[in-house]
């Protein structure tokens, strides 16, 4: 099978022919959630059902970060650089304080246990934006079966008020989610009901308010097929790299498929890094994969 799949003719600039597709870790069960350290020169990333934290570097290869995680999903950085984490086991998010100390930001929702946070993304004015589907509790594989008392639902959450809101609870399974280079517009991926036979998945498109904190004007931005997409990353100029069944998809900011990478198995999430983030980092199941790009991640701490 060819690497790449030119949809769009323009595809070929985003791609370097002379870039393979590397191993750069193998031998886990569900990796999800990386996060660049730029200042680190290193990648976090979770391997779910092992109940780890696993770092990556050029420099020392695959080692633990922390284990056990309350089976941590989704990371980001918030903007001083601290790591922001999604627990299915502890239904809360919580930051990583400098000196290792965990404080838990939300785990609760007007009395009520948050479900199962699943990936998070971090707003230059300090916000915390995150999906809170089923998922994690679902089964005993990504964190233990436990009872759900809120519907799935996306949050802002102020850290510096404490103040937690809901901006959109129409979703079967909210997952994936990232913000424009200008912060303008929110993309959060619709996985649906996880043992449905026919889930609703596609990836929509929501405009943020002036003020920054809700969101409007929400429609389908694009369908990933096959089997949709899970986590989602935009690049300097607003392309969508979004995971899927086969392999990495971009999407234009018009929602039309530029091209695909294949890989040999589905991709759960991904993320830009490297010192230019142009390398972009893919959880492939039990396989932590690696392509250079000729394209640069959108700016984040």
């Amino acid at each position: 099978m060819e690497l790449y799949d030119f949809v769009d003719p323009a595809f070929r600039s985003f791609v370097l022919p002379n870039a393979a597709l590397e191993t750069l870790g193998s031998g886990f069960r569900w990796l999800e959630g990386p996060v660049w350290f730029g200042d680190h020169d290193c990648l976090l990333f979770s391997d779910i059902p092992n109940d780890r934290v696993m770092r990556w570097s050029a420099h020392d290869g695959i080692s633990v970060f922390r284990s056990p995680c309350g089976f941590e999903n989704g990371h980001a950085r918030d903007r001083e650089g601290r790591l922001i984490s999604c627990s299915h086991q502890d239904r809360c998010v919580r930051r990583t304080e400098w000196d290792g100390r965990i404080t838990v930001l939300a785990s609760h929702y007007r009395g009520r246990r948050l479900n199962a946070p699943n990936d998070v993304v971090v707003k230059s004015d300090g916000s915390i934006w995150f999906s809170d589907p089923l998922y994690g509790i679902n089964t005993d594989y990504e964190g233990g079966k436990q009872t759900a008392e809120l519907a799935p639902a996306v949050y802002r959450l102020d850290p510096r008020r404490g103040q937690l809101d809901i901006v959109a609870c129409d979703f079967e399974g909210p997952n994936g989610l990232c913000f424009s280079p200008d912060e303008r517009l929110l993309y959060i991926v619709e996985t649906g009901q996880q043992f449905a036979a026919n889930p609703t998945r596609h990836i929509r498109r929501a405009t943020l308010s002036d003020d920054g904190t809700k969101l409007s004007d929400e429609q389908i931005f694009h369908t990933i097929t096959p089997h949709g997409a899970d986590g989602i990353r935009c690049d300097e100029e607003g392309n969508i790299w979004a995971s899927a069944g086969d392999g990495v998809h971009c999407i234009n900011p018009a929602g039309q498929l530029l091209g695909k990478i294949y890989t040999h198995a589905p991709i759960a999430n991904l993320a830009f890094g490297g010192r230019h983030r142009s390398q972009l980092f893919l959880c492939a199941g039990q396989t932590l994969l690696s392509i250079f790009v000729n394209r640069r991640g959108a700016l984040t701490l």
